[in-house]
C-alpha cells in the first residue's frame, strides 16, 4: 500500500521535489509559442486504470502556483475514482490562462495534441473555466476527452450529477452530526455559486433549506436571491456565518488556520476540491472541533462518475444511481473514522489506497 504522506501546500520547492512527495507517476509541461499554450498535465497514479480528470483554465498568479494545483488535484482524483468503485487513475491538466478571453480552436486543438501524445494513459474533461465546446474542440485531435456534448453522443455538463453526489454526501453528514438527513430547515452557507454550485443549491431549496450564499459574481448571485430568496453575504463573511452546514464550492483550501477557528457550522460538506489546506493538520483540528466533514473526493465525484459511464456507451439513469451510492459511502467512511479514532478525510484515503493495493496485487500477474 502507498504510505500517506503529509502533503501540505508550497510556495516554492523543487519541480522533483513536489513530483515525489505527491508521488506522481508523471507531470508533462505542454507548451506552444503560436497558440500561446501554457499546460500542465498530472498523472498520479494509473493502478486501476487510465488517469481521468478534467482540464482547469485559470489565470495562476505563479507557475508554481499552477503546478501545485495541478498536483493536489490529480492526486485527488485517484482518490475520487478508487473510492467511487471506477476503474479509473488519477489525473487532472491545467491552462495558464484567462478562460475569458484567451480561449481559441487553435489552442484547444494544440492541446488535444499534447492529450493524444499520451497514447490514452490521460483522458481529460471539463473543469473549472472550460465548457464541452471546448471538449469539441480538444476532440477533433483525439480521441481521448469525455464530456462531450450528448449530440456527439457524450453526456454533457457533468455539473448536474456533481452536484447530486455533494448533495446526497450533505445529507449523509447532516444524519451523522444531527440524528437525521433532512436538510429542511437547516442553515446552510453555499460558498461559490457557479455551475455545480447552482445546482446544488436547487437541490437545498426544494427541500426547504434556509440559505446564505456568496460568489465573487454579484450579478450571479442576485439572480439566485431573486429566485431562491437565498441571503446574499459578502466573501469573507461567510466563514462567520452561525449555520448548521458550510458548503464550500469554489476553489480549494478555503479549510485553514485563517478560518478555522471563525467557522460555527456542524457540518462540512461542498463540491470545492482540496477544501482543507492541509489535510494533515486541518482534518484532525475539525475532528477535534467536533465537526463532521464530509471527504471532497468522496462526495463530489458524482462528475466523475457521469464521464466515466461515457467510456462504454452513456446512460444517465446508471450514473445518477452509481452516484446516489455515495450518501452509503459517506456513511461507511463517517462509520470507519470513528472505529479507528482518526479523522474522516484519512479514513477515506486508506479506503481508496486499499482498493489500489489489492487490484494492484491482481494485475501484477501476466
Amino acid at each position: 500500500m502507498v504510505e500517506i504522506k503529509e502533503v501540505p501546500v508550497k510556495k516554492e520547492s523543487s519541480v522533483f521535489g513536489q513530483v515525489s512527495e505527491f508521488q506522481h507517476e508523471q507531470v508533462v509541461f505542454c507548451h506552444d509559442h503560436e497558440t500561446g499554450l501554457k499546460a500542465i498535465i498530472g498523472i498520479h497514479n494509473t493502478v486501476l486504470g487510465p488517469a481521468l480528470g478534467g482540464t482547469r483554465m485559470w489565470s495562476y498568479a505563479t507557475e508554481a502556483e499552477a503546478l501545485n494545483d495541478v498536483l493536489r488535484l490529480s492526486r485527488g482524483m485517484t482518490y475520487k475514482a478508487a473510492i467511487s468503485g471506477l476503474n479509473l487513475g488519477g489525473g487532472k491538466a491545467v491552462i495558464i490562462a484567462d478562460s475569458k478571453k484567451d480561449k481559441s480552436e487553435a489552442l484547444w486543438r494544440k492541446f488535444g495534441r499534447f492529450v493524444e501524445n499520451l497514447n490514452g494513459k490521460y483522458i481529460t474533461a471539463e473543469d473549472v473555466g472550460t465548457t464541452s465546446k471546448d471538449m469539441e474542440y480538444i476532440k477533433m485531435e483525439t480521441n481521448f476527452v469525455t464530456g462531450l456534448p450528448e449530440s456527439m453522443g457524450g453526456s454533457g455538463d457533468p455539473s448536474p450529477v456533481t452536484a447530486y453526489g455533494t448533495y446526497v454526501g450533505m445529507k449523509a453528514a447532516a444524519k451523522r452530526a444531527f440524528g437525521s438527513d433532512s436538510l429542511a430547515g437547516r442553515k446552510i452557507s453555499v460558498q461559490g455559486t457557479g455551475h455545480v454550485g447552482g445546482y446544488l443549491i436547487e437541490h437545498l431549496v426544494k427541500e426547504g433549506a434556509q440559505l446564505f450564499i456568496t460568489d465573487i459574481d454579484q450579478e450571479r448571485l442576485k439572480d439566485i436571491n431573486a429566485k431562491t430568496g437565498a441571503t446574499i453575504v459578502g466573501l469573507d463573511e461567510i466563514y462567520d456565518l452561525d449555520v448548521d452546514i458550510y458548503s464550500p464550492c469554489a476553489l480549494g483550501a478555503t479549510i485553514n488556520d485563517n478560518t478555522l477557528s471563525r467557522l460555527k457550522c456542524q457540518v462540512i460538506a461542498g463540491c470545492a476540491n482540496n477544501q482543507l489546506k492541509d489535510e494533515n493538520v486541518h482534518g484532525p483540528a475539525l475532528m477535534e472541533r467536533g465537526i463532521v466533514y464530509a471527504p471532497d473526493f468522496l462526495i463530489n465525484a458524482g462528475g466523475l462518475i457521469n464521464v466515466y459511464s461515457e467510456l462504454n456507451g452513456y446512460n444517465r439513469t446508471a450514473a445518477y444511481d452509481q452516484t446516489e451510492k455515495i450518501y452509503d459511502y459517506t456513511l461507511e467512511i463517517f462509520n470507519m473514522a470513528e472505529q479507528e479514532g482518526m479523522y474522516t478525510q484519512l479514513a477515506a484515503m486508506k479506503m481508496a489506497e486499499k482498493r489500489i493495493a489489492s487490484i494492484g496485487k491482481v494485475k501484477s500477474t501476466y
